[in-house]
């Protein structure tokens, strides 16, 4: 009997064995590097010729050791809310692997590092900024928004839409018009690929008390207004190229997948099949990354009507 005590203690032990692993999943890398690819792009189009390599490193790392931070803190902050939810109660924090005090350090550590960074070999404009939107996603959604409102993530979207102009506040040290139309491309991308998700797991978020939209207005509203957004977003990606930002690469490019991305919420509104609202989700990632790779292409490969 005692050894089978013991036998139960080691094994409960190995699995609560903390790892590098659960640390960098905390950091929400995926999420990070798409950021960080429109954070270069926005340090690209800010100049007709190539980065900075200091600016280009030290301004990449900032502003993901800060974005990072934000994640982490994001896992603190919610983990009541993510041990309920089924996409999340494996999350380190949520699963108890990483404690609370543990996750806060690690947080604190990214966000000195990297605000330090960007101070000492970027510039504070863009040190800031980067701040300020962690405080805007990790604290002013996480901890109020999220809770408050369904209008939650239109709002909130704000912080998670500012890294293309902190890459051109790095590399200009100015905030700049183009730069804002970058930041506003992903702020009107945002409810569509949100809300995508929030359908998928409406149950979810209503199990954990999350007013999402779908919880609070219903699924078939939620859907309406993922339409409604995919047209706007079709919209304001023809401003790059209307306000001569952008040539006819960007053009034809931005078309094909906004077109896409409509062809999904058309689909997620009238003909949806289970797995209709995570399929749309998922498209409107590659949407955003292509989007920006063919900004990039278009930057450096210059091709006008």
């Amino acid at each position: 009997m005692a050894k089978s005590v013991s036998l139960h203690a080691r094994t409960s032990r190995q699995h609560t064995i903390v790892t590098w692993r659960d640390y960098y999943e905390m950091t929400k890398p995926n999420v990070v590097m798409l950021l960080l690819l429109t954070a270069l792009v926005g340090m690209c189009l800010a100049t007709p010729t190539w980065v900075n390599a200091t600016v280009l490193i030290c301004g990449l790392l900032g502003i993901g050791m800060l974005s990072a931070s934000a994640a982490v803190i994001n896992h603190v902050v919610d983990h009541k809310i993510d041990s309920v939810m089924a996409r999340t109660f494996n999350r380190p924090v949520a699963k108890g692997k990483v404690s609370v005090n543990n996750a806060l350090w690690f947080a604190g550590i990214l966000g000195v590092v990297g605000f330090v960074v960007l101070a000492l070999f970027v510039n504070m404009i863009t040190a800031w900024l980067t701040l300020a939107s962690l405080v805007g996603y990790a604290f002013i959604y996480t901890m109020y928004l999220k809770r408050a409102t369904p209008q939650n993530i239109v709002i909130g979207g704000l912080a998670g839409a500012a890294p293309p102009l902190l890459g051109w506040t790095a590399v200009t040290g100015e905030i700049h018009a183009h730069a804002l139309l970058l930041v506003l491309i992903i702020f009107t991308w945002t409810p569509p690929h949100f809300w995508a998700l929030a359908i998928h797991r409406e149950k979810d978020y209503a199990k954990a008390k999350v007013p999402m939209l779908p919880v609070t207005h219903g699924v078939s509203f939620t859907k309406t207004s993922v339409l409604l957004y995919t047209v706007l977003l079709g919209l304001v990606c023809l401003l790059p190229y209307l306000t001569g930002m952008s040539d006819l690469i960007y053009l034809i490019g931005s078309s094909v997948l906004n077109i896409g991305f409509l062809y999904y919420a058309l689909k997620l509104k009238f003909d949806a099949q289970p797995q209709t609202a995570m399929k749309t989700f998922r498209f409107s990632i590659i949407h955003l990354m292509v989007l920006f790779v063919v900004l990039l292409l278009d930057h450096y490969i210059p091709l006008s009507l």
